[in-house]
């Protein structure tokens, strides 16, 4: 059934594709006063539930939004406004066909943001989907493309007006590589619609109601800290409830080190942390997003799982930019959806697309004792 997002929402949906966004994905802040101000007062979005045939029809044509870019530059690089619109209507001059609805390339960062912003800007629906189920660094990294849509034709908008169509078939790596390349000589930030397919598609690809998702975990985070109570054990309970069923707490420590760099339009790096009043130390690698957490040398968690790091006080998470020395945090780990754990998925976004060497175990086989047994 379809629900309406209202500029109330935002807050909380902001925190919570934060914390999907793995440490990447773009500080969403931004996206949020472009969502804020084209709602208005009393504004509203329609959100449409991907698994009912009310509202999404199999024949429907649905064009993802996205902003494609380091997210630091998105940081000094801020949309004008008038890209993700130039970017849909692109794509549709090209297809011949108006889109019925957008939808999210990823739920978290930024990205959760921007097709909502395309969607009360052209006064279209938005599905309550997305192809990442958390944030990933390159565009064939979805379930559309693990599943068989094809990525293109893509559309590419500049900020001053330029657009570009990029058409390689079904080559989502080809077109990944030229686009990344196009985004680069715009200054490192541009907005993209990619991924046009059916609504049956979208119901066979998407990992559904991950914007549902993050406005849910980030209204837990928030409510727990307003009564008081842990919100990594608030967090947890809720985890149980979704398709991502666990949350587990990795570490508690302090920043004792960031190495940080912006090369080949990504932002890669790795942080390290010390144990409150013990010698343990958890190292981190990302690229945009994090990729893999070490304890003491032994792996916790490995992409596709999800490892945020979160303010230890507050609950708040912390993106990899955003990352300082002497932040105290609790590096939490959660499980994702079985759909992005299958063979071809770990081919597209494993730890090997990634250069690591290392096997993927599921993070709940990988801490079997922290994990509490369902209720």
């Amino acid at each position: 059934m379809s629900w309406t997002l209202t500029a109330a929402d935002l807050p909380d949906l902001a925190r919570g594709a934060t914390l999907l966004g793995t440490g990447g994905g773009g500080d969403p802040y931004i996206g949020r006063l472009l969502v804020a101000s084209a709602l208005g007062n009393g504004g509203g979005i329609t959100m449409l539930d991907p698994d009912d045939p009310d509202d999404v029809a199999d024949d429907a044509l649905v064009i993802p939004t996205a902003m494609m870019g380091a997210p630091t530059i998105m940081l000094e690089k801020i949309s004008h406004g008038r890209e993700p619109i130039l970017a849909l209507r692109t794509l549709e001059d090209r297809l011949g066909e108006k889109a019925q609805a957008t939808m999210p390339i990823e739920c978290g960062g930024i990205n959760s943001m921007m097709p909502l912003f395309t969607a009360a800007m052209a006064g279209l629906p938005c599905v309550d989907a997305d192809g990442m189920g958390r944030a990933f660094p390159e565009l064939q990294m979805e379930t559309f493309y693990v599943y068989g849509v094809s990525s293109c034709p893509m559309s590419i908008a500049a900020s001053d007006g330029s657009t570009i169509v990029i058409d390689t078939g079904m080559d989502a790596h080809q077109m990944e590589w030229i686009s990344r390349g196009v985004t680069i000589r715009l200054g490192g930030a541009s907005h993209i619609a990619d991924y046009p397919m059916r609504g049956s598609e979208v119901k066979r690809t998407a990992i559904p109601r991950t914007i549902s998702l993050g406005l849910r975990l980030g209204r837990c985070i928030r409510v727990a800290r307003e009564q008081h109570r842990n919100p990594f054990e608030a967090l947890r309970q809720e985890l149980r409830e979704t398709l991502y069923t666990y949350g587990v707490e990795l570490f508690r420590g302090k920043v004792a080190d960031v190495a940080r760099r912006t090369e080949g339009g990504f932002v890669r790096g790795d942080v390290t942390l010390r144990g409150f009043d013990n010698d343990d130390v958890c190292e981190i690698s990302f690229q945009n997003e994090n990729l893999i957490c070490r304890v003491n040398g032994t792996t916790r968690a490995l992409v596709p799982d999800l490892i945020s790091v979160l303010d230890v006080d507050t609950g708040e998470p912390i993106t990899t930019e955003g990352l300082k020395f002497g932040q105290r945090v609790v590096v939490f780990a959660i499980s994702t959806p079985a759909s992005m754990r299958s063979p071809q998925a770990l081919e597209i976004f494993g730890p090997q697309a990634f250069g690591l060497t290392e096997e993927f175990i599921p993070v709940e086989q990988r801490n079997p004792d922290t994990i509490p047994s369902p209720a």
